[in-house]
């Protein structure tokens, strides 16, 4: 009996969702969509593929993080993120959201490591790039900012903070100020 219950069990967790992720393809158009609307729609597509954790309950806790975010109740929100990352530690998105938790804080040292986690499981998230580079700019570190900008921008080319970004720190870097 034990033995039917453990592999009904072994077979009901092998079908379960795997975690989404966006193709290969998706960020190809990303790479090479002829105007900003068009990427901005790539962009849109692959957010919506990165809050799909795979699992039913983890893209609950997701959603109450997210809609405590909205409400401004940051506490809350943290500690649904930080329950999703427990679940499911290999969840890009979760690490992302808390990360972005942390900046809004100044946080920089537990934002730099959600941060990383998020680029580790998901070297083309565009939006770690970018608080990489928000993080670096308000501790003035504007060389690793505009690094952090370029990479968001070898991903998602039409990224308008990301351009407007690079534009000012670069002026900056070559001495001609804004």
């Amino acid at each position: 009996m034990l033995r039917a219950v453990l592999l009904a069990l072994a077979l009901s967790l092998a079908s379960l969702p795997a975690l989404a992720e966006p193709s290969d393809e998706m960020f190809e158009r990303l790479l090479k969509a002829p105007s900003e609307a068009e990427a901005n729609d790539i962009a849109q597509d692959i957010w919506a593929s990165w809050l799909e954790s795979g699992s039913a309950t983890v893209d609950m806790i997701m959603s109450r993080g997210a809609d405590a975010q909205v409400a401004g109740d940051y506490e809350t929100a943290r500690t649904f993120y930080d329950r999703a990352i427990l679940i499911k530690p290999d969840y890009a998105e979760a690490w992302h959201r808390r990360a972005g938790l942390f900046l809004r804080e100044e946080n920089f040292p537990e934002a730099l490591r959600d941060l990383n986690e998020t680029l580790k499981l998901e070297p083309r998230h565009f939006g770690a790039w970018a608080g990489l580079a928000t993080m670096f700019e308000a501790m003035k570190a504007p060389d690793q900012a505009l690094e952090a900008w370029r990479e968001a921008l070898s991903i998602y080319p039409t990224m308008h903070e990301a351009l407007q970004a690079e534009k000012r720190l670069t002026k900056e870097a070559e001495g001609q100020g804004l």
